[in-house]
């Protein structure tokens, strides 16, 4: 039973090192705690069993060895009924653990549940954002509200699931409950695109509810294409309905023919569109090129 001293992922402890060698050991990297005896016969085909394990691991975990027998106190703390016990602790806690001797592929299956990494986390955290997202694009805003909000269940502070969750609500009509969710997000990801997109896809909505009827507007901007006012409520009010690329059509023409009015109004809304659509949106860089044209005209 002894141990290669210059092994660093295993070592003998007793119970006044348990708090730093696990416990605390633990918040970095799942530790294995092996309670053994000498006279104790399967511990002794489980012990190298579990060594071999580890160092298969490549440093994804440690393993500690506890003698029941020099370390009866802490034994009786955790209740240590038989041996071999074998506990794994993670974020100074157990979280998995077996008693009896295992065979090799139930060592394996057991290494490879407690040394699932964070990566392998966010890898499953990412596949169900894509997946709401495509529900989202698909019309299917209810189905694609409650992934997010499990993804948020998981990781709280899910950029990417909150904005989802946003543009979710916006798509059923349910504008305070998008609100609700921008509290949510945490102060240092304000300026994250995809958050920055969702905020400018809720204030779109809330002008959009300030505008008179789409109808009567079209017909105010028909009868007088100079009706400044009347063509900024068009886009307004269409892109509140998402019919954006009209919304930036009349935009840009309100540009083009007073660029100054209202303090700049139509270039700040139009940024505002292209902000919602995001920087990947092919329809936004087209708006970007057609500003641009018409401010170095």
């Amino acid at each position: 039973m002894e141990l290669n001293a210059t092994n660093d992922l295993i070592k003998d402890i007793s119970q006044t090192e348990f708090e730093a060698d696990v416990i605390e050991a633990s918040k970095e990297l799942p530790i294995i705690v092996d309670f053994w005896a000498p006279w104790c016969g399967p511990c002794k085909s489980l012990g190298p069993a579990l060594e071999a394990a580890v160092q298969k691991a490549g440093g994804k975990v440690k393993m500690v060895k506890i003698n029941v027998d020099e370390n009866q106190a802490l034994s009786g703390q955790l209740q240590i009924k038989s041996i071999p016990t074998v506990y794994a602790f993670k974020d100074g806690k157990p979280m998995d653990g077996f008693q009896g001797a295992q065979g090799p592929a139930e060592i394996a299956a057991f290494i490879d549940r407690i040394t699932m990494d964070e990566d392998d986390d966010q890898v499953g955290l990412d596949e169900a954002n894509e997946a709401a997202e495509l529900m989202l694009d698909s019309g299917a805003p209810h189905d694609a509200a409650e992934t997010f909000t499990a993804i948020i269940g998981e990781d709280e502070g899910n950029i990417r699931a909150l904005a989802g969750l946003m543009r979710s609500y916006l798509a059923l009509g349910e504008l305070p409950r998008a609100r609700e969710v921008l509290a949510l997000v945490p102060e240092a990801a304000a300026s994250d695109a995809k958050i920055t997109a969702a905020v400018a896809e809720i204030e779109l909505a809330e002008a959009g509810a300030e505008t008179g009827e789409e109808a009567e507007l079209e017909a105010a901007v028909a009868a007088d294409p100079d009706n400044h006012q009347a063509r900024f409520d068009l886009a307004t009010a269409l892109a509140a309905k998402s019919d954006k690329e009209a919304a930036i059509d009349h935009l840009l023409e309100l540009f083009k023919r007073d660029r100054e009015w209202n303090e700049g109004a139509a270039k700040t809304q139009l940024i505002k569109i292209l902000d919602a659509l995001g920087p990947q949106s092919e329809l936004a860089q087209k708006g970007r090129r057609k500003l641009t044209s018409i401010i170095f005209a």
